[in-house]
């Protein structure tokens, strides 16, 4: 089985004096698996996604995505690792409002590199596949929320990331919004991308999660698989 997530001996503490926010934990995520991280509030969900998207490295342990040991990068190293392998999702969506909607997705393909007309493509057939190619020279500000959230989405993927993480991807929208944005992970989740979503919202992990993972005190107290995801 290979393993896109591989946390070993990994803890983190913002106070040398402490106790660890998170750990020490092992957690492994296997390819095309979704994964839902879930506990209350402090329980330390944000520092377990920030540890795997390399936003933050551990106090101890071992931190490796898609097959490289991220936690000995160096900050140029793993934000061009970013850019390349994972696509992340936020829950106030983070698009530049002054871009259109296919500016936004293009966006971290240029960045990486990528010719115009190829990131152009590729933002078409992402446009294309989520339903957005209405809007894709629209504003962000002109959208709804759940629109929105498939820009961010469209735009996490184009460039074809290894592991996709979404931080409470429908924390921000309204009922009918935040079904719909389910439906597209549940679907992202079919076609076989690796998915990590952090979420307090139980409905999510379960429609879209074939396994769920609970933090508590920074430590595993459940670690469940889905008998099948609809």
């Amino acid at each position: 089985m290979t393993h896109v997530i591989e946390l070993a001996g990994v803890a983190k503490r913002y106070d040398s004096a402490g106790a660890p926010a998170l750990g020490p934990l092992d957690v492994s995520v296997a390819q095309g698996e979704a994964l839902a991280v879930t506990g209350p509030s402090g329980s330390g969900k944000s520092t377990l996604l920030n540890l795997v998207a390399g936003l933050d490295k551990p106090t101890e342990g071992a931190v490796t995505v898609a097959g490289q040991r991220i936690d000995r990068l160096s900050e140029h190293a793993l934000a061009r690792f970013r850019r390349e392998r994972i696509g992340m999702v936020f829950q106030f969506f983070n698009l530049l409002d002054d871009l259109t909607v296919a500016d936004n997705i293009q966006l971290p393909a240029q960045l990486a590199g990528t010719p115009r007309r190829k990131a152009a493509a590729r933002a078409d057939e992402l446009m294309e596949l989520l339903g957005l190619t209405r809007h894709a020279r629209a504003y962000p500000g002109r959208l709804s929320g759940g629109e929105r959230q498939r820009v961010a989405v469209a735009r996490a993927l184009v460039n074809r990331p290894a592991l996709l993480l979404a931080d409470e991807p429908t924390g921000a929208l309204d009922t009918a919004s935040g079904h719909d944005v389910r439906e597209l992970l549940l679907e992202l989740h079919r076609g076989g991308q690796t998915l990590v979503l952090v979420t307090h919202d139980m409905a999510l992990a379960q429609a879209c999660a074939s396994r769920t993972v609970q933090l508590v005190d920074g430590h595993v107290s459940l670690d469940t698989r889905a008998e099948a995801v609809r």
